[in-house]
C-alpha cells in the first residue's frame, strides 16, 4: 500500500478510485435551484439498491459464515474509520434493543475511539497498529467475525483490522465501494458494492455510505434471523425497555398467537416479559418455566421449541 507520507502518491491513488472521481457535468450544481439539486441527489440514491443487488451472492455467503460462528458463541465486530466506522457502531448499537443481544455480541470499533463518533481524530484511520490494538482488547477467537468497512477500500485501519483478525483465525469480511480493493483482497469474504462517483466529489458518506448501511442491515438482520431471533417476520426477541417497546411486545404476541389481551398479559407476566416465551406458552399451553426450558434446549429457535412441545 502506498505510504500516506507521500502526498503526491496518495493523491494519485485517490484519483484512481471510482468513489473519488470528479464529475464535470455537475460542476455548476451550486447554481441550480434547491429542488433541482434535491432531484439530482434523489436520482443518485435510487441507483444504490441495484449496486447492492449485484453483490447479493457474496453477501449471503458471508452471512451464512457469520451465523454459523455466532451460533457457537462467536461475536460480530465491525471496524472502520469516519463514516464507515460510525455506520458500524450504529448497526452494532441497534442490535441489543432490536434482538435482545448481549452488548458484547455485536461490537462496533471506530478508528480513534468514542471521540471519533462526533469529532474527527486526525491520523487514526491511517494506523493499522491502532486497529490491532483495538482488536487485541477484545481478545478475538476463531469463532468471531471481523468486518472491515471502508468506502475507498484502502483505509489502513480497516485493512489492518481484517489482516490481524485473519491471522488470529477469525472470519473476515471486507466491505468496500471500489472494485479490486485492498480491503476485499485481505478478507476471506470480499463485498465490493460499486456505486460510482458521488454527487459531491469526495463525500463518500453519500451513496457509498448508503450502500454500506444497506449491507450492514443485511449482515446483522439476516444473521439474527438465522439465529432464531425472529418468528417469521416478527421480532420476537425484542427487549421491552420502554413504553413503545412494551406496546410492541404485546402487539407481536398478539400477531403470533391471535390471543386476547388478557391472555397475553398473563403470559407475559408469567414469562417476565419475554415475548418468545410468552408466544410459546400461549400456543402450546405450557407454563413459563417449561417454555424457558424448551427454548434453551432449542437454542432459542421458537419454531424448534414449538415442534418439541407438539405445537
Amino acid at each position: 500500500m502506498t505510504s500516506t507520507s507521500d502526498p503526491r502518491a496518495l493523491r494519485a491513488e485517490l484519483e484512481a478510485l471510482t468513489t473519488e472521481a470528479f464529475r464535470p457535468e455537475l460542476a455548476d450544481i451550486d447554481r441550480l435551484p434547491t429542488l433541482d439539486i434535491a432531484r439530482l441527489m434523489n436520482g443518485e440514491d435510487t441507483t444504490v439498491p441495484a449496486a447492492v443487488a449485484e453483490r447479493l451472492p457474496e453477501i449471503a455467503a458471508a452471512i451464512d459464515a457469520v451465523a454459523a460462528r455466532m451460533a457457537q458463541g462467536g461475536r460480530l465486530v465491525y471496524a472502520g474509520a469516519g463514516t464507515a466506522g460510525r455506520l458500524g457502531v450504529l448497526d452494532a448499537s441497534e442490535c441489543p434493543p432490536t434482538f435482545n443481544t448481549d452488548p458484547a455480541q455485536v461490537v462496533g470499533l471506530i478508528a480513534g475511539g468514542r471521540e471519533a463518533m462526533v469529532t474527527s481524530v486526525e491520523g487514526a484511520e491511517d494506523s493499522k497498529e491502532l486497529a490491532r490494538a483495538d482488536l487485541d482488547a477484545l481478545k478475538l477467537t476463531p469463532l468471531d467475525t471481523v468486518v472491515g468497512i471502508s468506502a475507498s477500500g484502502r483505509t489502513p485501519y480497516a485493512i489492518g483490522a481484517v489482516e490481524h483478525a485473519r491471522a488470529q483465525g477469525a472470519l473476515t469480511i471486507g466491505l468496500a465501494c471500489n472494485a479490486h480493493s485492498a480491503l476485499a483482497a485481505a478478507a476471506e469474504h470480499g463485498i465490493e458494492v460499486v456505486v460510482g462517483p458521488e454527487l459531491v466529489t469526495g463525500s463518500t458518506r453519500l451513496k457509498a455510505g448508503t450502500a454500506q448501511k444497506l449491507v450492514l442491515n443485511m449482515l446483522s438482520t439476516i444473521t439474527m434471523i438465522r439465529l432464531g431471533k425472529t418468528y417469521g417476520n416478527l421480532m420476537v426477541d425484542v427487549r421491552a425497555s420502554n413504553d413503545k417497546l412494551r406496546a410492541r411486545s404485546r402487539r407481536i404476541v398478539a400477531l403470533a398467537t391471535g390471543a386476547p389481551d388478557e391472555e397475553i398479559e398473563r403470559a407475559l407476566a408469567e414469562t417476565d416479559g419475554e415475548v418468545k416465551h410468552a408466544i410459546l406458552a400461549i400456543l402450546t399451553g405450557v407454563d413459563g418455566r417449561t417454555a424457558a426450558r424448551l427454548l434453551e434446549e432449542s437454542g432459542g429457535h421458537l419454531r424448534a421449541a414449538l415442534a418439541a412441545a407438539g405445537g
